[in-house]
C-alpha cells in the first residue's frame, strides 16, 4: 500500500455506475463444446504450461489474444501485441468472430459444479470515473509494468479482451429484470472445466437497457477483479483523451451480498527459503506452534490439515509449509503491528494480508515485494507445489470477507497486490469489446 493511499474517507459528489449498451464482437459458432474450447480463464490465472494447453486445444482459442507469444521478442511489448491485433484482425477477416449489428447489455449468470448459489450480473462498458469519484472504487495495489502490459494491448487491438469485475451496491429493481430475461434461451452457454456453467442473454430491449442503467447509476462498486485491467483502461484513455470509446472499460458487475460474488484466498510462495528460517525469523514477532499432520508428512496430507486448520472459525493468524510440515503463527507482537503504516484506516490494519505482508514478509523475513521475491499462488495445492518445487516455504492465508474490502476500498485504503480471489470468474472469450463504433 502507497501511503497517500491510507486516507480517512471522503465521500464524493457526483454519478454512479455508469454503464451503456456496446456491439459486441463474439464467435460465430455458438455451439456449447466449442465455446468451452476456444474461451480461457483470465489472463493472469493462466499459468505457461496453462497458456500451451489452451493454445493446443484450438487455433483459434482467445489465449493466443490474451497472451500472444512470439519467438524472438523484438520490444518491451512491440511484437507481442502487434502480433495480438494482427490474430484479431485476420480471426475477423476469416469469419472466426462476427460484430453485433446494434449495441446490447449482456445478462451472465455463472452457476458452480456444485449447485451452489448462483452468480448473475450485466455485462456492458462501463464509464471511467474521474479520479474523484467514489463510483468506482479499486482496493489493491498495482504493479507498472503489468499495467503497462495491458494498456499496450489494449492500444493495439483496439479492444477490450476481458471484463473486469465489479461488485456493486445491492439494488433489488435489478432481480426482477434478470427473471424476466432469463424466461428466453440464453444467447450463448458453456461448462467450464471447473464444472461452472456460463450462460449469457444478449439484451436490446430499450426499455429494459434504460432500466438497468438506472438502476446501476444508483449504485456505487469496488473492483472485484481486474485492478491492472481497470487501470490500463484509465492510461489509454489519458493518452486517447477518451476518444473513440476509450472512455469505458468492458465490465460485469455484480451485487455485493447474495447473487454475487464470494472471496477466496490468495497464497504466496517464498522461494529459497526454509522452513526452519521463516520459523525462527517469524517467532520474533508471532507466537509458532506446529500444526499435526495426520497419515505422513506428504503435500497431500499437508493440504488437508491446513484446508480444516483454515475453515475453523475459532482459529487466527496463518500457516507456514514446506509441503512436508505446518505451522502456525498467532497472536502477532506490537512490533509486527507497527510495520503497518500508522495512517492506515482501520479497517486495513487488522487485514491478516496486511500483517502478513508488512509484518511478516517486509519487517521479520525483509523480503522486498517482487515478482520472484514473493510468487503468488491462487489456490491451496498450487502454494504447496509451488514451496516445494521452488525449496521455499508457502504462506497460507485466510480470505477477507466482501465486507472487509468494500470497507478498504470506500477508506480510500489499498491492499498489498493480490489480496483477493473474487470468485466464480467470468470466462474470458465469450464477449468483446471493440472500441471503435
Amino acid at each position: 500500500m502507497h501511503p497517500s493511499s491510507a486516507g480517512s474517507p471522503s465521500h464524493r459528489p457526483g454519478p454512479g455506475l455508469q454503464i451503456r449498451p456496446f456491439r459486441a464482437l463474439t464467435y460465430r459458432h455458438r455451439d456449447p463444446a466449442y465455446l468451452a474450447r476456444v474461451s480461457s480463464p483470465a489472463y493472469d490465472l493462466v499459468t505457461p504450461a496453462g497458456r500451451d494447453r489452451l493454445a493446443d486445444a484450438d487455433p483459434h482459442n482467445v489465449v493466443r489474444l490474451i497472451l500472444p507469444r512470439v519467438d524472438v521478442p523484438t520490444g518491451r511489448n512491440g511484437s507481442s501485441t502487434q502480433l495480438a491485433a494482427a490474430t484479431l484482425h485476420q480471426w475477423q477477416a476469416d469469419g472466426v468472430l462476427e460484430r453485433d449489428d446494434v449495441p446490447a447489455l449482456w445478462l451472465y449468470d455463472l452457476a458452480p459444479a456444485d449447485g451452489g448459489a448462483v452468480t448473475s450480473g450485466w455485462l456492458g462498458a462501463v464509464t471511467l470515473p474521474p479520479p474523484e469519484s467514489t463510483a468506482v472504487l479499486p482496493h489493491e495495489d498495482t504493479f507498472p509494468d503489468a499495467v503497462e502490459g495491458r494498456r499496450a494491448l489494449l492500444a493495439a487491438t483496439g479492444t477490450d479482451l476481458e471484463p473486469i469485475v465489479l461488485a456493486h451496491d445491492p439494488e433489488p429493481a435489478l432481480t426482477e429484470i434478470g427473471a424476466a430475461v432469463r424466461s428466453a434461451p440464453p444467447t450463448l452457454e458453456l461448462t467450464d472445466a471447473d464444472g461452472v456453467r456460463h450462460r449469457l442473454w444478449r439484451v436490446t430491449d430499450l426499455e429494459v437497457v434504460t432500466t438497468v442503467r438506472e438502476a446501476l447509476e444508483r449504485t456505487d462498486a469496488v473492483i472485484a477483479d481486474g485492478h491492472h485491467r481497470f487501470a490500463a483502461a484509465r492510461a489509454h484513455a489519458r493518452t486517447e483523451r477518451g476518444a473513440g470509446g476509450s472512455d469505458a472499460v468492458l465490465a460485469l458487475v455484480t451485487p455485493m451480498g447474495a447473487g454475487g460474488l464470494r472471496v477466496d484466498p490468495i497464497h504466496r510462495v517464498v522461494p529459497e527459503l526454509t522452513l526452519e528460517s521463516a520459523v525462527a525469523s517469524a517467532a520474533a514477532g508471532f507466537v509458532t506452534a506446529e500444526v499435526p499432520v495426520e497419515d505422513g508428512s506428504t503435500p497431500d496430507a499437508v493440504a488437508v490439515a491446513a484446508r480444516r486448520w483454515l475453515a475453523d472459525p475459532a482459529e487466527r493468524g496463518f500457516l507456514l509449509t514446506d509441503g512436508r510440515r505446518l505451522v502456525r503463527l498467532t497472536a502477532p507482537s506490537q512490533e509486527v503491528r507497527d510495520a503497518v503504516p500508522a495512517e492506515a484506516p482501520p479497517a486495513w490494519r487488522d487485514l491478516d494480508v496486511v500483517l502478513a505482508h508488512h509484518g511478516l514478509i517486509g519487517r521479520l523475513w525483509q523480503r522486498p515485494d517482487t515478482v520472484d521475491s514473493i510468487v503468488i499462488a491462487h489456490g491451496l495445492e498450487d502454494a504447496l507445489r509451488g514451496a516445494v518445487r521452488s525449496n521455499g516455504v508457502a504462506l497460507l492465508l485466510r480470505a477477507p470477507s466482501p465486507t472487509d474490502v468494500a470497507a478498504v476500498a470506500r477508506a480510500g485504503a489499498r491492499m498489498p497486490r493480490k489480496s483477493t480471489l473474487f470468485v466464480p470468474k467470468p470466462r474470458t472469450g465469450l464477449v468483446f469489446r471493440p472500441l471503435a463504433d
